[in-house]
């Protein structure tokens, strides 16, 4: 809580005529837990905790609204985001209502299932509740140019797809493993938030991707609608107060178009890209 905002929530308010409040925390871009310094999209524990905490810190608070657009990202840091959300919402004992916007897929979805009720736009890009890795073949590019490719370890399994080597079957099929933990995760954490309100359909959980309109048929999102709309219908005397997560210094200062790492940039349009965005 700011200094303006301790010193005015000791003022005397008539509680009798004071707005009731809806928080709105903005969730917006790619889940990775090493943002570069001018990263202006990016989603982690470290860059929302003070977002959330100011969001739930609110006295008049009615409800918290999370407004999402992420194609996802690491699975671990979804997980601590949305695990966070629901302590503090257990704690304040407030609902949370999420709202995807273009997309919230994948982790994107994984942060929506924090909240009690989930809306989207009948446009939005929703589910792909799956896992994925993916990566590059180098060890032909070393064998053109004539360099040698030189590891030494302690431990037989210590280095896996080496991007520089050929593919070793025992390594995809131990990726794979892998994989199928992180999916069965997922896959518990929307079963354990969605309850009965998921369709039976046999293609939930395979990593496709549905339009809002479609997911509300499923369960996956409760409604179609967006954030304005439903909070005004909802809670029509409420105030809202937007909290947006902590960006870098030269993000702030409009250097990180032009100068952000090429290679972050890369990786995060690809991941953009997989939904047409």
């Amino acid at each position: 809580m700011s200094v303006t905002e301790k010193l005015t929530a000791r003022l005397p308010i008539n509680r009798a005529t004071a707005k009731p409040v809806v928080a709105v925390v903005k969730l917006h871009g790619v889940i990775t837990p090493t943002p570069s310094p001018l990263s202006r999209g990016t989603i982690n524990i470290n860059t929302v905790e003070q977002a959330l905490t100011k969001a739930f810190d609110h006295d008049r608070l009615s409800a918290v609204a999370l407004a999402i657009n992420s194609p996802g990202g690491a699975p671990t840091q979804s997980a601590l985001v949305s695990e966070r959300i629901r302590e503090l919402a257990d704690r304040k004992k407030v609902p949370v209502i999420a709202f995807c916007e273009d997309v919230a897929a994948s982790g994107g979805y994984w942060l929506a299932c924090a909240a009690d009720e989930i809306y989207a736009h009948s446009s939005s890009l929703i589910g792909s509740i799956g896992v994925v890795t993916a990566g590059f073949g180098l060890n032909g590019l070393l064998e053109r140019i004539g360099v040698d490719r030189r590891v030494y370890t302690a431990g037989a399994h210590k280095v896996r797809l080496d991007p520089f080597r050929p593919e070793n079957d025992e390594d995809v099929e131990w990726l794979k493993g892998l994989q199928a933990q992180l999916h069965d995760q997922f896959v518990s954490w929307v079963k354990q938030r969605r309850g009965d309100r998921l369709n039976d359909g046999d293609d939930l959980f395979t990593g496709e991707v549905w339009t809002g309109a479609k997911a509300a048929e499923l369960g996956l999102v409760d409604g179609v609608g967006n954030l304005r709309a439903v909070l005004t219908k909802r809670f029509p005397d409420a105030e809202l107060s937007v909290a947006e997560p902590k960006r870098p210094l030269l993000a702030r200062l409009g250097l990180g178009g032009a100068t952000q790492s090429l290679l972050t940039a890369v990786e995060h349009r690809a991941i953009w890209s997989r939904y047409g965005l």
